[in-house]
């Protein structure tokens, strides 16, 4: 199993995944699925590196890359469906929290929902602060992020912060997909690194 904590160094919050004593690099990341366990494919991003590109669609199934938003400090809320109830209440949660924030801070929730169940729960919840996107057509995101579960074609539940600059400043990869996020850590952090911008 892994382990994962979050500390505060040189002004910014950073988030570390810990191996077990077994484990070795080269192992593909595994989380739980309830009692299950489902591995990831691909690799989670770098700390302090620039974060990888990724293309999803929105409502429109217009593209829509990270390179949108350049210049904005970028906090990704990935989850696995928005018709779960704890990825509708993370959903939510950010949704509310974002208006706390400058203009210089986006938002997303990133699912591998289609467009058209991502549009119908935004109505239906009143999501319309965030930007909801679709990671459904090419995989792009959940591939480069290393979020892909196996076999289901479902994102595993994460939260990243890309500063300004388009460097990864924080991750967490919630152990088991059916628990909530740290919340309150990653605000912490999304706080911290835009002062630092």
């Amino acid at each position: 199993m892994q382990k994962h904590i979050s500390f505060l160094a040189a002004g910014c919050f950073y988030s570390l995944m810990l191996l077990s004593p077994n484990a070795s690099a080269n192992e593909k990341t595994q989380v739980l699925m309830g009692e299950k366990t489902v591995t990831l494919e691909g690799t989670l991003p770098k700390l302090t590196q620039m974060a990888p590109g990724f293309k999803v669609v929105d409502e429109h199934f217009t593209p829509v890359t990270l390179s949108d938003f350049k210049g904005k400090t970028v906090l990704i809320s990935a989850v696995p469906s928005l018709d779960t109830g704890v990825c509708a209440l993370q959903t939510k949660r950010f949704n509310s929290e974002v208006s706390h924030f400058s203009d210089d801070v986006i938002m997303l929730t990133i699912s591998t929902d289609l467009p058209f169940a991502q549009k119908r729960f935004c109505k239906v919840e009143n999501v319309d602060k965030i930007k909801v996107l679709s990671d459904s057509v090419w995989r792009d995101f959940g591939e480069k992020y290393g979020l892909l579960i196996q076999d289901y074609s479902l994102l595993a539940r994460a939260i990243f912060i890309i500063d300004a600059e388009g460097k990864l400043q924080y991750q967490e990869l919630v152990p088991n997909i059916t628990e909530h996020p740290n919340y309150d850590a990653a605000l912490a952090a999304l706080k911290t690194i835009q002062a630092l911008q």
